[in-house]
């Protein structure tokens, strides 16, 4: 089946509203195997949407509209969609009571434009809004070509699309579709160049889309029956787990943090947080994870040398000789957490995330990061080039998931990318070259 996306609002277009309703619908489309051939963002203005239906309605399958559905007189997206697949509205005395008994628990009365939503197709059917309202529309014309039509508030659109929409769309595809998200860590480009063929693949299918830092690859299998198409999926995304090995970290999971906080309860370990450039966004993300608590006992956020020394015991020769921005005083400030906490991993930053500060050999986006095992005395040490993205958030950003990588690794026993190995009693060499 293939669709379009079409988000209807004149604050849109003015850039008053994100649309994040586009990026929902697009997402949940993919999941159940249709093909989102376009996306559009058109104004209140009936006769550019007129066009607009017309040309979607010629290419594509099924239409999915949120917005336009409100009281005022510019709100014309059901009249005009209407005509377009050759349907009629009229008067749902049921919507006009829903409508009525919204504002009186609000204890407001309702205007007269309020009875234009309770207008609902005469040959398509309401779309009952159990959190708003204004109803939707399924429209339908004699070819099967569909239309479906949402609130623009994302969580009436989003309660709307769960409970009703989705399961008749994955009716109509006489099919159970099942997907896993697979999230794996490094950029878009460089993944999908290991990984291009299995792209190809009509089912599963396979999509993948970029964040900072890493990479989410959506995997989607139709097939007769549940148990074949979770086998399916199940079975190709191991394809690309194969390829791409432990940069893959886990499936199904919201974000890194999630999955360094499972392993770590899973072998009984609890890590520490000491950070200077990045100001406790790890422990941030760490904490954000339910549960966390049982592996996580202390961040340390020792963002001037006194905070290093008097906290994590930096010693203050090491400073002086090396610079704070530099390998020995990330491998101390590890180590010195690892001590100060008792745990067993930790990992220290130190760098330069802009825009100013940049030293001699040391540009901005410069970053030191360390990881050490108190029941080994061993650790590792990585320097990150992290200046090209420009932007102080975002290096500080990498650099945070740069340090959760870094725990990971450590609780499984993985090999570090690019350190270097190191122990407490040897301070390693400044990393400069």
């Amino acid at each position: 089946m293939t669709a379009e996306i079409i988000c209807v609002g004149t604050e849109l277009l003015l850039g008053d509203i994100v649309n994040t309703n586009a990026q929902f619908l697009s997402r949940e489309l993919a999941e159940l195997g249709v093909s989102v051939l376009h996306q559009h963002v058109i104004g209140d203005n009936p006769a550019r949407l007129r066009e607009l239906v017309a040309q979607a309605r010629a290419r594509s399958e099924l239409l999915v509209f949120s917005g336009g559905l409100g009281p005022t007189e510019d709100d014309l997206t059901k009249e005009t969609v209407a005509a377009a697949f050759g349907d009629t509205l009229h008067f749902d005395a049921e919507e006009w009571a829903k409508i009525t008994a919204f504002f009186a628990r609000t204890g407001r009365q309702p205007t007269p434009n309020n009875r234009k939503q309770a207008m609902v197709p005469t040959r398509g059917h309401k779309i009952p809004n159990a959190h708003g309202t204004a109803p939707g529309a399924w429209f339908e014309d004699d070819a099967g070509r569909c239309a479906v039509l949402m609130p623009g508030v994302p969580r009436e659109m989003k309660a709307m699309w769960t409970e009703q929409i989705r399961p008749a769309l994955q009716r109509r595809q006489n099919c159970t579709i099942h997907s896993h998200t697979l999230r794996v860590l490094g950029g878009e480009s460089s993944i999908a160049s290991k990984v291009a063929p299995l792209f190809a693949s009509a089912n599963p299918t396979a999509a993948i889309y970029c964040k900072t830092g890493e990479s989410e690859i959506r995997v989607t299998a139709r097939a007769a029956t549940a148990q074949q198409a979770e086998a399916d999926c199940k079975a190709y995304l191991q394809k690309f787990r194969d390829i791409l090995g432990d940069a893959a970290y886990d499936v199904d999971v919201p974000a890194l943090e999630y999955t360094v906080v499972r392993v770590l309860r899973e072998r009984g370990l609890h890590a520490a947080t000491a950070e200077s450039c990045t100001g406790g966004m790890v422990a941030e993300r760490l904490t954000n994870v339910p549960g966390a608590s049982e592996v996580f006992d202390y961040g340390f956020v020792t963002y001037s040398e006194a905070a290093k020394q008097k906290l994590l015991g930096v010693d203050a020769a090491l400073i002086a000789r090396w610079n704070v921005v530099s390998g020995p005083v990330a491998a101390a400030m590890a180590f010195g957490a690892a001590q100060a906490s008792g745990a067993e991993l930790a990992v220290g930053i130190t760098g330069i995330a802009g825009p100013g500060g940049a030293l001699p050999g040391k540009p901005v986006g410069t970053v030191y990061l360390a990881g050490a095992d108190a029941r080994t005395g061993a650790g590792w040490l990585q320097r990150l080039a992290l200046g090209g993205y420009h932007d102080r958030e975002v290096i500080r950003t990498r650099a945070a998931m740069y340090a959760l990588d870094l725990l990971r690794r450590m609780a499984l026993g993985l090999p570090v990318p690019d350190a270097t190995a190191i122990t407490r009693q040897t301070p390693p060499e400044p990393m400069d070259l």
